[in-house]
């Protein structure tokens, strides 16, 4: 009977999930059209499916390796510096103001590590991967959720005080689903809790559902997004995201040195991918920059089909080593 139940109940544990999901965020957003199927698409893998995915590789990852902190901390220096170089470009060479130079920064610092990044780190270095990639993708998005409302605070662009500005932040690093995902998977590791084979079955799938349904969200959104002109500024925006920024990172990590090859290779790796969907979404939020930055999201993601590539290339041919100053 036990056997029997733990057959059947991720089946219908998926349908819970899927009618809860519909109820609460339904709840929280009443326009949500239940017809909307790309909508719910980005609501599975965002709520479910990637969150189920960071909590079943961190749960079973020795705890001293989840606390690499100078690991964290170099990351988000060097993507940053990335950020202030293009930030810099756009308000001195190209003289926009504060708030476009800092949709240009994230177009250049902010890589698609979230749909594209544990899928393809993944399948690329093996479930070693895993835990760069939730570090990396804890700490800079906090970076990137606090820097963008302060930034467009500072810019005139936000209308909220200090207090409400600080709470949003807050409120969106804790909330994230993939921030509270890693969270509980630390806890579980720290406790070497496991879930009950029907829980971790039901965990399974949803894992295995999450790469793919968000490379095929990523490719309607594109789609959706039909490029009418080139910017000038993609002049310097994307060869500082797809050439500058994995390079950069290759060096500082090297410099830094330390840490394992898996790992310096999977930060490099989603250093290399394309700006991320969400650089469009805070310029629709702040009313700047947004066809541009969705230009910037398609040319990054057409060119990347090749840098990318070229990247992994080089990995697997040990033509780019794990260390640079060996």
């Amino acid at each position: 009977m036990t056997e029997i139940a733990g057959l059947v109940l991720p089946f219908f544990g998926l349908i819970f999930l899927g009618y809860l999901t519909a109820r609460l965020v339904r709840r929280r957003s009443p326009g949500t059209d239940a017809g909307d199927g790309m909508a719910w698409l980005n609501i599975f893998i965002i709520y479910l499916a990637l969150p189920a995915l960071f909590f079943k590789l961190l749960s079973k990852t020795p705890i001293e390796q989840l606390a690499r902190f100078d690991f964290a901390v170099t990351s988000m220096a060097t993507t940053y510096t990335i950020f202030a170089i293009v930030f810099a470009a756009g308000l001195f060479l190209r003289r926009n103001g504060i708030a476009e130079s800092t949709i240009q920064g994230l177009a250049a610092a902010y890589g698609n590590i979230g749909y594209m990044g544990p899928g393809l780190a993944l399948i690329a270095f093996g479930e070693r991967a895993a835990v760069p990639v939730a570090l990396i993708f804890c700490f800079e998005n906090a970076l990137h959720f606090m820097m963008a409302p302060a930034l467009m605070a500072i810019a005139g662009g936000g209308r909220e005080s200090l207090f409400s500005l600080a709470l949003s932040v807050l409120r969106k690093i804790l909330l994230h689903p993939f921030i509270l995902a890693t969270i509980v998977g630390v806890f579980a590791a720290a406790l070497s809790f496991q879930p009950a084979a029907p829980v971790q079955r039901l965990i399974d799938y949803l894992a295995q559902a999450a790469a793919p349904c968000a490379l095929f969200a990523m490719g309607v959104t594109l789609a959706l997004r039909p490029l009418k002109r080139v910017p000038v500024e993609l002049g310097y925006v994307v060869p500082a995201k797809l050439i500058l920024h994995p390079a950069l990172m290759y060096l500082t990590l090297g410099l830094v040195g330390n840490f394992d090859p898996v790992w310096v290779q999977t930060a490099v790796l989603l250093a290399s991918l394309p700006t991320a969907t969400n650089v469009f979404v805070i310029a629709q939020q702040y009313g700047v920059w947004q066809e541009r930055a969705s230009a910037t999201i398609l040319v990054t993601t057409v060119l990347s089909v090749a840098t990318v590539t070229l990247l992994l290339y080089l990995i697997a041919s040990g033509a780019l080593p794990a260390d640079p100053f060996p």
